[in-house]
């Protein structure tokens, strides 16, 4: 634990201006980040008496080795740092809400010629209409079926599009009026766009005008005579207005708004918004996040306001934003959201009328995703941290093995040999620190020392990331110190140059975890030990997870320690060697596919894709093109003679395949295609 005194700045070298701050830890990862109108006032409130601090500040403070900061113009500027920073660094002590679900959208893909109308989840694509989130999958699906009598949109794939143009028959959905078939040319791209952008305009909320449009229309037919007509606009009006009913009218037409409510405990929060658009609720989503800073509900709102916005422009974001309560500065966050969206944005709690009634509403939701989350994870943090418990009880540890690294070999008969390094914090996975090894020490099948060399090279980069980091030199860098425009401007280099030792990113090795599992019994484990043993390393807990028996062996040891079959820390050890096998088997088949497909072209320098399909299409098959002349080769477009004999040097240095055998009949069976058997 460290004492904030080590390292607090010095008095007059905070600067009495808007800035953001970061908090560093031993590591030198950045572990919290903020921003304040003046950094001297708030930067001096982490450095009093500890006992007057909040305990998840006192918390962050005594983990932190350092602070820095950088000094902004305004306070928007100060905003949109603190955003940067934060979906840079992930820092561990900041508010950062996940989803509770993976929202599904209706999305109309403007991007392409004939523009789709589809079910989309995941992150937005750029050119993609996007409307929602909805609850669920199939209430997009009803909506769009009765809307798609009126607009006849594409919803079919690219493969289905291409196979109509093909046969010159269109789907089902073409032949019952649902689909105005463009691709077998029944209209036109220019007519099909403008549907789409009907469709769109619909959905964003312009509803009224073009029912009265339709329902004018639907009048002059029937004037005219032309019941038929008559008939099919009134259809098309019934439909529009089902599926209008599919989400309730709340607020005054044309009302564009965004509606956020936080419920809130003193561990955890949760945030619901309603995304109305045209005074109807087009979408509801919610979060939940741990409290793991000091911060009261104008602060949650501040951060979902963050989250929400941060990668949207335009019309995502709503003229109005209606609040619980207002962030700090409201009107940085306001001047923020405008400049999102490109136009004013109003955000402001609401008083009275339907806004604060549906504002209670929203409120409930908050309340019940809470109480249900919390419902939901009460268990599961009792269930990881008895199995943390269990596990340090049993292998002898001074403390919970919060971070735990496992290793796993893969490999098919001696080939491919790779290996895996999964990642478990807090009992739960995290996948981005997985990384993956190719075993480059030796050849052949030897999982004893496969496993002495991964472990040896994981441990060796842990040791070059403190060195370069600077945590073994006697005189830390002075806290509070600026980095310099020029070093600023070559962190994230993009031609590879190494970042700046300070950048605060997560780096691939630089954290050692409290416990290395490996797949494996006694040889494995001692082939760990002796690595880290090797490097000098002793603080570090080594075990092995034998699948047999599921016995859990430590080093030096002759007898492995057993633990119950209903002990949540084997099941927890188990789960994390089957991640790791899991990765490391992906990994070994990806590759051993990668050598199947490889060609002996690829070895060919300068010779793309394009031109080795061209060559494989001219002579039939590698067979052939190895029997060809450099003179027949260069008789295919595309190849010179300097390419047609550099292709020919490289087909007669490959050493052909072992025939293949038919095990049935024992029959040879001959190659025809680059030693694909056929």
């Amino acid at each position: 634990m460290a004492d904030p005194s080590s390292y607090r700045p010095k008095p007059g070298q905070i600067p009495d201006s808007p800035g953001v701050y970061k908090f560093r830890d031993e590591h030198r990862r950045v572990i919290y980040v903020g921003k304040a109108k003046s950094l001297r006032q708030r930067l001096a409130n982490y450095f009093q008496d500890l006992a007057g601090l909040h305990p998840r500040t006192r918390t962050m403070v005594t983990t932190a080795a350092s602070v820095e900061w950088t000094v902004v113009a305004t306070e928007v500027e100060a905003l949109q740092l603190e955003y940067s920073w934060i979906k840079e660094f992930d820092p561990r002590f900041n508010v950062k809400y996940r989803d509770d679900k993976s929202y599904p959208y209706l999305a109309v893909t403007l991007n392409e010629e004939f523009p789709r109308v589809q079910v989309m989840r995941g992150a937005k694509k750029k050119g993609v209409r996007y409307f929602g989130p909805y609850g669920h999958a199939w209430a997009i699906r009803e909506t769009v079926d009765l809307m798609l009598r009126v607009f006849p949109v594409r919803t079919c794939s690219a493969g289905v599009f291409r196979n109509a143009a093909r046969t010159g028959r269109p789907c089902l959905l073409g032949y019952i009026g649902k689909c105005s078939a463009p691709c077998v040319g029944r209209i036109t791209p220019e007519e099909h766009r403008e549907l789409a952008d009907d469709f769109c305009d619909f959905m964003a909320g312009r509803t009224g005008t073009y029912i009265r449009r339709l329902e004018k229309d639907m009048m002059a037919a029937a004037e005219e005579m032309e019941y038929e007509r008559a008939a099919r606009l009134r259809d098309d009006v019934e439909a529009l207005k089902r599926a209008m009913e599919k989400s309730a009218v709340v607020l005054a037409d044309a009302t564009d708004a965004d509606l956020i409510a936080v419920a809130e405990d003193e561990l955890e929060a949760a945030v619901q918004i309603f995304h109305v658009r045209g005074g109807r609720v087009r979408g509801q989503r919610g979060w939940v996040t741990d409290k793991v800073e000091a911060v009261d509900t104008s602060g949650l709102v501040e951060h979902a306001l963050q989250q929400l916005y941060g990668e949207e422009t335009g019309d995502s974001v709503p003229k109005e934003v209606l609040v619980p309560a207002l962030p700090e500065d409201p009107e940085a966050v306001s001047q923020w959201l405008a400049g999102r969206r490109g136009s004013q944005v109003s955000l402001r709690i609401p008083q009275r009328g339907d806004k604060k009634d549906l504002m209670v509403t929203v409120q409930r939701n908050a309340q019940q995703a809470l109480g249900l989350h919390k419902t939901k994870r009460a268990s599961d943090l009792t269930t990881r941290s008895r199995a943390l418990e269990e596990i340090a009880e049993a292998l002898g540890l001074d403390t919970a093995p919060l971070r735990i690294e496992c290793f796993d070999i893969s490999h098919l008969q001696g080939d491919d040999v790779v290996a895996s390094m999964v990642v478990f914090e807090d009992g739960l996975a995290r996948k981005s620190e997985y990384r993956r090894f190719q075993i480059k020490g030796f050849e052949g099948q030897d999982d004893v020392r496969s496993m002495h060399e991964v472990i040896g090279r994981r441990f060796r980069r842990y040791l070059q990331e403190k060195e370069r980091t600077g945590e073994w030199e006697e005189s830390p860098a002075p806290s509070g110190a600026v980095p310099a425009p020029e070093a600023a401007a070559a962190d994230g280099d993009p031609f590879g140059n190494e970042p700046r030792e300070d950048d605060g990113r997560p780096k691939r090795f630089a954290y050692p975890p409290q416990l290395v599992v490996v797949d494996g019994g006694q040889p494995q484990v001692a082939a760990a030990k002796r690595a880290l043993d090797e490097l000098g390393i002793d603080d570090i807990a080594v075990c092995g997870l034998a699948k047999r028996l599921e016995e859990v062996w430590l080093p030096d040891d002759d007898d492995p320690v057993v633990l119950p079959r209903s002990s949540e820390g084997l099941y927890l050890l188990q789960r994390v060697r089957d991640e790791a096998h899991r990765f490391a088997i992906t990994y070994q088949r990806a590759k051993r596919a990668k050598r199947i497909r490889s060609s002996p072209l690829d070895a060919v320098a300068g010779l793309g894709e394009t031109r080795k399909q061209a060559l494989i299409k001219h002579f039939g098959s590698v067979k052939k093109l190895k029997q060809a002349t450099i003179d027949e080769i260069c008789e295919v477009p595309g190849i010179g003679r300097r390419t047609a004999e550099s292709v020919a040097v490289a087909l007669a240095s490959t050493i052909p395949a072992a025939p293949a055998v038919n095990t049935a009949t024992g029959e040879i069976i001959e190659e025809d295609d680059g030693g694909s058997a056929t």
